[in-house]
């Protein structure tokens, strides 16, 4: 590989600020926040809004307000015509 094109690849923690959960990886993503892990090593932070922890696909949960309003979009938009 040449030197110096290639973005620096570390071990970088992606933390769900919904949920209690975080994840070491690697990545090439640059974060001015750290965090100690539980390894006892400092790592760079980046936090997250959604996660495989916090997304109702994954988790099954759905709010019920959400998917009425969803019933709603479809019912106007293919509901029977008023005569």
């Amino acid at each position: 590989m040449k030197e110096g094109i290639h973005p620096n690849y570390q071990p970088v923690v992606f933390q769900d600020v919904a949920a209690d959960f975080a994840i070491l990886t690697r990545s090439t993503i640059k974060s001015s926040e750290t965090i100690k892990w539980e390894d006892g090593n400092e790592y760079p932070l980046v936090k997250v809004d959604v996660s495989s922890a916090s997304h109702p696909f994954f988790t099954g949960k759905r709010s019920e307000g959400s998917m009425a309003k969803q019933v709603d979009k479809f019912r106007n938009r293919y509901g029977q015509k008023k005569k």
